[in-house]
């Protein structure tokens, strides 16, 4: 509780239940969130345009991100200590799972540099990886052995 109310004041927002609520659903996730896994782990407590602005509030502030999906939806994940309001930095790369659809920070890989062409300037680089987690991989393994 102590860690939220601190990201809370850093960021000069005050602290309201549906903060608090939203921020420690982050806190707790391993990966990211869709808007939809918020409100349903929200328990209807906060109406829909609570959790979106709560959320653009969050991504202004730098204290969560916006990943890109193959569909063209959005999930939020949790910044690192160096983000900043209005200037992430976040340039690792997302991994999301075809079997369990959990979508990782892989913060240990970054995203090589661009180098684009001249007059062009870069806002902001999105690299998403699928493929299959460890812990499915680990799955899948165990249940070839089985059939052996």
């Amino acid at each position: 509780m102590e860690e939220l109310l601190d990201i809370l004041k850093k960021n000069q927002l005050s602290i309201t239940e549906g903060r608090k609520k939203i921020l420690e659903l982050f806190l707790n996730s391993p990966g990211a969130l869709a808007h939809a896994d918020i409100e349903k782990s929200t328990d209807a407590s906060f109406d829909r345009v609570t959790v979106y602005r709560t959320l653009q509030t969050f991504v202004e502030k730098g204290i969560i991100h916006n990943i890109p999906t193959t569909d063209n939806s959005i999930l939020y994940a949790l910044c690192k200590d160096n983000c900043e309001a209005g200037h992430h930095h976040d340039n690792h790369v997302h991994f999301i799972c075809d079997v369990c659809d959990k979508t990782i920070c892989m913060d240990h890989v970054s995203i090589p540099e661009v180098k684009l062409p001249k007059g062009f300037t870069q806002k902001q680089i999105d690299l998403v990886i699928s493929g299959i987690c460890d812990q499915c991989n680990h799955i899948i393994r165990l249940n070839d052995f089985a059939d052996a």
